[in-house]
């Protein structure tokens, strides 16, 4: 479980959005509140979201983007290439994070530990706030006709009021 952030990302009403709040804590001390926990990739076609730590994160995004442009833009080839190496490389198996990644057609959640997760809703939630964001998600989205910029976004905030490590900066990205 990582500690400081909330990542959400689903499909609904042929839209894909991705969110994340803002907070940044060591320890107990929040340090940032307004972090960018989100981009668009690929000229539009690939969102991406992480949790844990920035600087790892950081490498992770680069290795994926290098992943996609060997696999011409193909999320589940790049996804697997990166897990595959984030967990046999010397130094990459020592990075702390997860990376959220979705497309129009695929949600997926990669950790270190070699996982290519994709769940059966097609909803990601990752970080601290994650269960949270992900009930609220699934309520809204069988519940509701909001729109996925919507729903990402009041799950946010729902996972914001429960979760200390969740702050209400929220950016959703949509493709």
């Amino acid at each position: 479980m990582f500690e400081g952030t909330t990542i959400l990302g689903l499909r609904a009403r042929g839209a894909v959005a991705m969110g994340g709040d803002g907070q940044v804590t060591f320890g107990q001390t929040i340090v940032k509140r307004r972090a960018r926990k989100v981009r668009v990739l690929r000229d539009g076609a690939i969102i991406a979201g992480f949790a844990g730590s920035t600087a790892d994160a950081m490498t992770l995004f680069a290795n994926f983007e290098s992943k996609l442009d060997e696999h011409a833009g193909n999320l589940l080839k790049a996804a697997v290439e990166l897990a595959r190496e984030w967990r046999t490389d010397k130094v990459l198996r020592h990075l702390e994070a997860l990376l959220a990644v979705m497309d129009r057609e695929h949600s997926l959640i990669i950790s270190g530990s070699g996982d290519v997760v994709e769940p059966d809703d097609g909803i990601v939630a990752i970080g601290s706030g994650g269960a949270y964001a992900l009930a609220a998600a699934r309520a809204l989205t069988n519940n509701t006709k909001l729109d996925a910029q919507t729903i990402v976004r009041k799950s946010l905030e729902i996972a914001s009021e429960i979760c200390v490590y969740t702050n209400g900066e929220i950016v959703v990205e949509v493709i």
